[in-house]
């Protein structure tokens, strides 16, 4: 083989097995970004070159195709018959863990969620109205204590968002189902929405109908897309979660961009009931 010809070789080589870490990081980080305003954009050092994320990481990341058997693809859509919860498989993600699929019908009325933790008790109010089918997730979730003794993963103290639900504490696991948004706040011309302090709401990925287990509380008002289901209000604790962020978050990780507290907080276990 002639020299020229040669370096041509490797320098395909070379860049093959780039674009194929990069893939493998997008698959290990592919669910939950939560993408924050463009002031919250930041860049940091990170693989081969610079990453730009918001919050954490940015959804680009989750939907670029960098490599045909490596980055993950989008889920085919199921459609839900009337009065039914559509959850669709997921079957790209190394982390998630399969205990079943939720009924398809839906909960109905007002539940509680008791999220007993390391610092303290927490307690949020869930409309089973507004966010059937998310409840009705949670509610399946509790019944098989996928959330008992995981940690709460993220914190970005920009955006005011601590991040829980994720029992493999890498921001990529959840349950092996997804489901579409519910109950999205009305957005701006921009497509942002005000989500308020004391409000829980389900983080996903970019790709479709990835809602699964992570949810993130509200310690402050912030403008967010107009793209995460609010299936409910903290009525107790939110302290606790004020004194987790009041101690900051961890630099980011150089693979995912993700921000943990420094405050430690597990999820110890978790309930939801119906009230009334």
């Amino acid at each position: 083989m002639a020299g020229k010809d040669r370096k041509k070789q490797l320098a395909r080589q070379r860049y093959e097995r780039q674009m194929q870490r990069r893939a493998a990081r997008q698959a290990q980080a592919r669910r939950i970004k939560i993408i924050g305003t463009v002031a919250a954009v930041a860049v940091i050092a990170g693989g081969g070159g610079a990453i730009a994320f918001a919050m954490n990481t940015s959804d680009k990341k989750s939907t670029t195709t960098a490599s045909a058997s490596k980055t993950p693809s989008a889920q085919p859509t199921v459609t839900a018959k009337p009065g039914e919860c559509a959850y669709q498989p997921l079957t790209d993600s190394q982390n998630a863990k399969d205990v079943g699929t939720p009924p398809v019908k839906p909960v109905k009325g007002t539940y509680e969620m008791s999220i007993d933790t390391s610092q303290g008790k927490i307690v949020a109010k869930l409309d089973g109205t507004k966010a059937a089918c998310t409840v009705n997730s949670f509610n399946y979730l509790a019944s098989k204590k996928f959330f008992d003794n995981t940690k709460c993963h993220r914190l970005d103290t920009g955006i005011k968002v601590l991040q829980c639900g994720d029992p493999s504490a890498t921001g990529s696991g959840g349950p092996k189902y997804g489901f579409g948004n519910e109950n999205v706040p009305k957005g701006n011309a921009s497509g942002q929405a005000t989500y308020k302090r004391g409000m829980i709401a389900m983080a996903h990925s970019s790709q479709p109908n990835s809602n699964g287990s992570q949810f993130f509380i509200m310690y402050g008002d912030a403008q967010l897309p107009a793209d995460y289901t609010v299936f409910g209000e903290i009525t107790q604790g939110l302290d606790v979660v004020d004194s987790v962020a009041k101690a900051g978050a961890t630099a980011p990780d150089p693979q995912s961009g993700m921000t943990a507290p420094k405050k430690k907080i597990e999820i110890k276990h978790l309930t939801v009931t119906k009230m009334g």
